[in-house]
């Protein structure tokens, strides 16, 4: 079992249910998934940076990237529907407990000029979005 979630699941949840009166397991919030993805501008006029893009994701998550598509054509972008611009990784269970455990405890405190994760990100529906810069492969 993942550290994180060993924690989540010895500390974390009876704490909350203690503190919100939950009377089942089942009510206190969890983590589902965790996508990760890479939007490339750069890929509609060059398609090789969508393939190094894919293979980085790889290899920082370690389960392959899927290529995603346009959804609608924008002329000044000279973008058309279908085109691939990005890709993604959805992440669950083991390997996203282990992303999250390496994100919080290696990449973060590594990130320059770091000063902490903001709570205004959250959409309401519980989704936290977080964006980085730069990923550099050290090695």
């Amino acid at each position: 079992m993942a550290r994180l979630n060993d924690l989540y699941t010895k500390k974390v949840v009876p704490a909350l249910m203690k503190e919100f009166n939950y009377k089942s397991v089942m009510e206190v919030p969890k983590i589902e998934k965790v996508v990760i993805n890479m939007g490339l501008g750069e890929a509609v006029q060059n398609v090789k940076v969508l393939d190094a893009a894919s293979k980085e994701l790889a290899a920082i998550t370690g389960q392959k990237a899927v290529i995603t598509k346009a959804k609608k054509s924008i002329a000044t972008f000279k973008l058309r529907e279908g085109m691939p611009i990005g890709c993604m990784v959805t992440l669950r269970k083991e390997k996203m407990y282990e992303f999250i455990d390496r994100f919080i405890s290696v990449t973060l405190p590594r990130v320059r000029d770091f000063k902490g994760i903001s709570g205004k990100t959250f959409d309401g529906h519980g989704n936290y979005a977080m964006g980085l810069k730069e990923q550099l492969s050290r090695g």
